[in-house]
């Protein structure tokens, strides 16, 4: 045996150096040695799975755990194997028998805690990488997944907390800088707000992964720079995969397959947006077909959309080859990706070619920065022409605006009184309802001006928590405005409600560099002008869009300077004001913004476009 044993030691030390093939080699002599050689079975398994080969490694690894059941290491890769073929149940219990035999083998904590995030059980998964923690209190990887989950419960403090002690341990961790930058702005916290800036900045000008794209939205106006950081994080996190299961046929449909993926079908900003236009898609021409990823929250607006679809799949529970693959025996036509780099999405899905044409749209605002996403959906004004360049997908371009509304939903009859609201009887009412994390110092700076000059007025605002009310009175009171002036709205169960309440508005403060977009149209619908100031990426863009497809464009300004003389003139001349809002209601039913059918017509005119260019063999080339 003692041959055996120096052989193993020697193709060990061989895999280590990446040698593979003389070190599969010598495993191989091994087990025809020693048919039941833990170690052997064990990392040939890792070979194996390295090399895309899962059900080898699955062959590999079952016959190690059936031969040496008390070895962890063959647990564990047993497990890896199962969550690489989907099957997430059973990885778990596999990995859950490999700690029962070795509990602090930190590996296996540390996959099993990654899995269970993925499948939405964040506590459990927090309690593996604390367990980590307990071990080693310096591991990196599990201060960050401790931090992400943390952020995740709404506990901002002590992710903050974790993703200081990680930039301190690693300060080019993954991301680490751009997790702590997007944490703070959720709170309102911003400490070293502009020399974090730079440092993500710097750090992806340089080639770092210092900031994922959805929280560099909330750091820069540059849309080169977008497309650097979906550039860095895509060859990271979801690069085209060696597997694609779309291999250039050519269907012949009695109607287009359109897929819509995505987490958010339910209560969610884009379950809101797209609602109407999943009702108004028209079923003689197109087979529309749900791939949920995402919680089933029972809502109201979960049940109008399953009702909507030809078919509703709920795909949580699958791993994305799995779906990638489902999608392909669909012969899925198109496929919209409704996510991108948001929460809880799968863009990895997409990285399998599982159809033609892949699309990009609208839940997340900017380029994916992949080779596989074909098209972007947008209008003019939100991706000028000049600005084509900065993005890596082919822009489609909708007629008015990329946003889609929903007709259907009626504001409240009864408007809440400003009293029911917290609001001054009397006085100027600012009000910004966008996320914490859109609120930058530059322009809270010109808000606590603008309340400055214009005496008793007052900001309504939207907060999501006690901690970001503080500092956002502690920033007022630092500017010399009265904490006070500062009031925050409560969040109403029904959109009908939340809509009426906006008429005790007297304006709507857009934010920047990340605009409001839901929130701008809600706005707009209850007739209540929007001020905003359109930057030069897609994200500050929007609400621009929204203000030249319902008429008026004379909302819009340029730079901060101009953005605060125009929200100041309104505040001053109460006449001009009302004529904004007159014009606001005039045109809501003559322009396009809220016209949920003519907007679906449009969205339908542009798939057509891009199945016929695939059918004449315009896209993909290369295939």
């Amino acid at each position: 045996m003692k041959l055996v044993s120096d052989k193993l030691v020697k193709a060990i030390e061989l895999q280590s150096q990446g040698k593979l093939d003389p070190a599969v080699q010598l495993f191989k002599e091994i087990l025809t040695q020693d048919p039941n050689n833990a170690g052997a079975l064990y990392s040939l398994s890792v070979v194996a799975l390295n090399s895309g080969n899962p059900k080898e490694a699955f062959q590999l690894s079952e016959r190690g755990v059936k031969s040496a059941p008390e070895f962890a290491p063959l647990k564990f890769i047993h497990g890896a194997v199962l969550q690489a073929l989907g099957n997430r149940e059973e990885a778990l219990r596999s990995f859950e028998a490999a700690l029962e035999i070795q509990p602090e083998y930190v590996d296996v904590l540390l996959n099993s805690g990654v899995l269970l995030r993925s499948m939405f059980r964040h506590g459990e998964a927090l309690e593996k990488f604390n367990k980590i923690l307990s071990i080693n209190p310096n591991h990196v990887d599990a201060l960050g997944n401790c931090g992400i989950i943390l952020t995740e419960f709404k506990q901002s403090a002590q992710a903050i907390a974790m993703f200081e002690r990680l930039i301190k341990i690693n300060p080019d961790y993954n991301y680490a800088l751009g997790l702590l930058f997007y944490e703070r702005m959720h709170i309102c916290d911003w400490t070293d707000f502009e020399v974090l800036s730079k440092k993500i900045v710097d750090g992806l000008r340089a080639g770092k992964r210092s900031c994922k794209p959805l929280a560099f939205m909330s750091a820069s106006d540059v849309a080169s720079d977008h497309l650097l950081a979906a550039r860095i994080f895509s060859q990271h996190y979801c690069p085209r995969n060696s597997k694609s299961f779309w291999q250039g046929e050519r269907y012949r449909h009695d109607k287009i397959r359109l897929a819509y993926v995505s987490p958010d079908f339910r209560e969610h900003p884009v379950g809101h947006l797209m609602a109407g236009v999943f009702e108004q898609h028209d079923k003689s021409k197109f087979e529309v077909i749900a791939i949920s990823i995402g919680i089933d929250d029972k809502s109201r607006l979960r049940a109008r959309m399953l009702k909507a679809f030809d078919r509703f799949i709920d795909a949580r529970e699958m791993g994305s080859e799995q779906i990638a693959q489902m999608m392909r025996d669909m012969e899925i036509d198109i496929a919209v990706d409704l996510g991108g780099y948001t929460s809880d999405t799968r863009t990895d899905v997409f990285s399998y070619r599982p159809a033609p044409v892949q699309v990009n749209y609208l839940g997340y605002p900017g380029t994916m920065g992949t080779d596989y996403i074909d098209y972007i959906l947008a209008d003019r004004y939100i991706i000028p022409p000049e600005h084509q360049q900065f993005y890596s997908e082919k822009v489609i371009y909708m007629p008015d605006t990329y946003l889609p509304t929903d007709s259907s939903v009626k504001i409240s009859e009864r408007i809440p009184t400003r009293s029911e609201c917290g609001l001054p009887e009397t006085g100027v009412v600012f009000c910004s309802f966008s996320h914490d994390y859109k609120i930058s110092p530059p322009v809270f700076n010109v808000w606590m001006r603008l309340l400055k000059q214009v005496p008793g007025s007052v900001l309504w605002l939207m907060s999501r928590g006690e901690t970001a009310q503080q500092n956002l009175y502690k920033e007022a009171e630092f500017r010399g405005v009265d904490p006070s002036r500062l009031i925050f709205a409560n969040r109403v169960p029904l959109v009908e409600d939340h809509l009426a309440r906006y008429r005790q508005a007297d304006m709507f403060l857009d934010t920047h560099p990340y605009n409001a977009h839901t929130t701008a149209a809600d706005a707009l619908m209850a007739g209540l002008p929007v001020v905003t100031y359109m930057g030069n990426s897609f994200p500050s863009r929007v609400a621009g869009s929204l203000l030249h497809a319902i008429g008026v464009p004379e909302l819009i300004t340029h730079s901060l300077h101009e953005y605060e003389a125009l929200a100041l003139k309104l505040a001053r001349e109460a006449a001009l004001l009302a004529e904004m809002r007159s014009k606001i209601d005039a045109n809501k039913s003559s322009y396009s913004l809220f016209d949920t059918k003519g907007f679906c017509f449009n969205l339908e005119a542009a798939y057509i476009a891009m199945w016929r260019a695939w059918q004449l063999g315009d896209v993909h080339d290369e295939l």
